[in-house]
């Protein structure tokens, strides 16, 4: 097949048409990459230099301080040391809170 000179044929003006917008995402990436790391290096690292507060403890079940506080005042009424009234009055206490 003879060689062409001149104008690309048609296989030419494709690969060329390929190249250029191959070649502008590229150089657009780097670019992007490029400012990004220059903004993280500017700016200080605020989110490392504190720690996040720890958690807040979590509070007994109400369920379960209040079996407790009843078990105690059972084993009061056992002993006869409060009065019919006293107990009544605790146990109202106990189980409205």
């Amino acid at each position: 097949m003879p060689q062409r000179f001149g104008r690309p044929g048609l296989l030419g003006t494709i690969a060329s048409t390929a190249v250029i917008p191959g070649t502008a995402i590229a150089v657009s990436n780097r670019v992007e990459r490029r400012d990004t790391r220059r903004q993280a290096a500017a700016q200080p690292h605020r989110g490392l230099a504190t720690a996040p507060p720890p958690p807040a403890p979590t509070p007994a079940p109400a369920g379960t301080d209040r079996v407790s506080q009843l078990a105690q005042l059972a084993e009061l009424e056992t002993q006869a040391l409060p009065t019919e009234e006293e107990l009544a009055t605790e146990k109202a206490r106990i189980l409205e809170v």
